[in-house]
């Protein structure tokens, strides 16, 4: 078993470089504004290549989720958590959720974007959004 890698390429050096800042940004389609997620050379709805890295608010809402309760990486013991979230600007992250957990189900639940340190870089993660807003 080994630990879990960072994945780098050409299209994706930029957001972990975003994610080093701890001011997330993705892609942008400057023709039609649809952000990109994964990140890559064209835009999915209207397939321009011209884009510019844009900072994206942290604002999202779980559509799904998963405890794991076996060990796929030596550096993730169980049990953990994976969310999908569609963030306010369309893309749909997968990430995990940090803090308090949810009673009952975490479908639909408004979550904000936090950063976390593993191993040798930053990663995103999420936070339930409280009442008055905060995370």
């Amino acid at each position: 078993m080994a630990n879990s890698q960072a994945i780098l390429s050409l299209y994706d050096q930029p957001l972990w470089q975003s994610l080093e800042r701890r001011k997330m940004a993705l892609p942008k389609c400057s023709h039609c504004g649809r952000f990109r997620y994964p990140p890559g050379p064209i835009c999915a709805e209207c397939h321009s290549l011209d884009y510019e890295w844009t900072e994206i608010s942290g604002e999202g809402r779980i559509l799904s989720w998963v405890v794991f309760h076996r060990q796929y990486f030596e550096d993730h013991p169980p049990p953990y958590n994976a969310i999908a979230v569609r963030l306010a600007e369309g893309p749909i992250l997968v990430s995990n959720l940090v803090g308090e957990e949810p009673q009952g189900s975490w479908i639909d639940r408004q979550v904000t974007l936090t950063y976390r340190s593993h191993l040798d870089r930053t990663q995103h993660a999420f936070r339930l959004k409280t009442v008055d807003g905060n995370g």
